[in-house]
């Protein structure tokens, strides 16, 4: 593996200075919202998570604050980001710097990694944008550039990789500009080294990639072999009575833990099987109407649902009946669900 150029930070910071995004994490930097920002934007594109970071900010605005509110609300503000256990990670993390930490995010690459749901990417983002530490923040964008950079011949998919690339940039961050250099390196794969069609005309680092050099930029990085999604039919119900609508909690544990959902099973059941069941969970169903078929697509999963939409004489107990603002203030359920829950 070649060794990246030296002299990175000094031609990709004064490009930074001009190009960088107004991002609403960018301003008014804390450690508390480097931190949020971070755990939202893990597995979720910047648009998708601009809107969460704001309504979060507005209702949970300091450690002491998301330490101190019910993990339900925590959970209601994340709604629709998926990945719930960010949220329960987060949550869990803040309980314990209040404890442990006074309120305020420890200034320690090392302390930072312990926290639940932070690992060396996290901590390197906060330890060098919040506190000026030579911390690299090292993902998927960032192996894209050194890998292009080093026309790297091994897997991005592989730690040694990722650690090594790592330990090299750590020898390369500026004194005092730490935070915009994790910044830049972030923007760079975002926004120009892209990983189908990278913008090298508009690149600061064009004229040291090995990869452009050789006119070959989209043969890095080498990935790592995809296992293809295992498929599941699931069949989802929208039980109704006396107008409110059966939600039930998922375990503790496994996917969507925790979280409120509609009523499903595995399997696709045609409309006498799923009139069958309705009566097993003793819902007395007066009526059923199909209300159509989703795909949900989780990393490793999919979800092909197809849907029922029940009236029911009868609200057995081993459901919660709910009204709207209740599944709007109380039970946050999962994206997942976003199609059939636009039909309540």
């Amino acid at each position: 593996m070649e060794k990246l150029p030296d002299h990175i930070a000094a031609a990709l910071l004064p490009w930074y200075e001009a190009n960088a995004r107004p991002l609403p994490w960018r301003q008014d930097v804390t450690p508390y919202r480097v931190w949020v920002s971070e755990i939202m934007l893990q597995q979720t594109r910047i648009e998708a998570a601009r809107g969460y970071f704001d309504r979060f900010m507005a209702e949970l605005p300091t450690v002491g604050a998301l330490a101190a509110a019910e993990e339900e609300r925590v959970l209601k503000l994340w709604e629709g980001l998926g990945y719930y256990s960010r949220a329960r990670n987060l949550h869990k993390a803040a309980k314990i710097i209040v404890e442990r930490y006074g309120g305020a995010l420890p200034a320690d690459e090392s302390a930072l990694r312990a926290l639940p749901g932070v690992g060396d990417y996290t901590a390197g983002a906060v330890a060098s944008i919040a506190f000026g530490l030579p911390a690299p923040a090292v993902d998927g964008n960032v192996l894209r550039v050194c890998a292009r950079l080093t026309c790297c011949p091994d897997s991005i998919g592989d730690g040694k990789v990722k650690s090594a690339f790592r330990d090299q940039l750590r020898e390369q961050y500026p004194a005092g500009r730490c935070g915009a250099f994790t910044s830049a390196l972030m923007e760079l794969g975002e926004t120009v080294c892209l990983p189908g069609t990278p913008d090298c005309p508009a690149c600061p680092l064009a004229a040291m990639c090995a990869a452009h050099a050789a006119g070959r930029e989209t043969d890095w990085p080498v990935m790592p072999v995809k296992r293809p999604r295992r498929v599941q039919p699931r069949t989802v119900f929208i039980l109704e009575h006396a107008g409110h609508i059966a939600l039930v909690k998922r375990p503790d544990k496994g996917l969507l833990a925790g979280l409120w959902e509609l009523p499903n099973v595995e399997g696709e059941l045609d409309e006498a099987e799923a009139l069958c069941l309705a009566d097993a969970w003793g819902c007395a169903p007066e009526g059923l109407a199909s209300c159509g078929r989703a795909v949900h697509i989780f990393t490793h999963l999919e979800w092909h649902m197809v849907g029922w939409r029940v009236r029911c004489a009868a609200a057995p107990e081993r459901f919660l009946w709910t009204d709207g603002p209740q599944r709007e203030t109380a039970c946050p359920l999962p994206s997942a669900f976003r199609y059939y829950k636009a039909q309540l």
